[in-house]
């Protein structure tokens, strides 16, 4: 699913909803999300700033290529094994 809110439109949409002292069903609505949305996206960015967010971004995406790499590794290391075990 494709993200249609970048970061920092995400945590302005959540400054905006905290600022406007509406329940929070009306205050979503303009901005065509969901309470369900608006909890998600609290529990994940309430508080930061936009900063804080983009550094978070790059940090799991960071994580993302390491937890690849390690993959690729065992693997490897787990042919290797098979490889070795094999009489000739």
């Amino acid at each position: 699913m494709k993200n249609r809110h970048s970061v920092e439109q995400i945590i302005r949409i959540l400054g905006e909803i905290e600022r406007s002292g509406l329940k929070i069903s009306d205050a979503c609505r303009p901005h065509g999300i969901s309470e369900q949305t608006y909890y998600r996206w609290r529990n994940k960015y309430g508080g930061m700033e936009i900063s804080e967010a983009r550094r978070l971004r790059e940090l799991e995406t960071e994580n993302g290529r390491l937890k690849k790499l390690v993959a690729d590794q065992a693997l490897d290391i787990q042919i290797l094994k098979e490889v070795n075990s094999k009489k000739w």
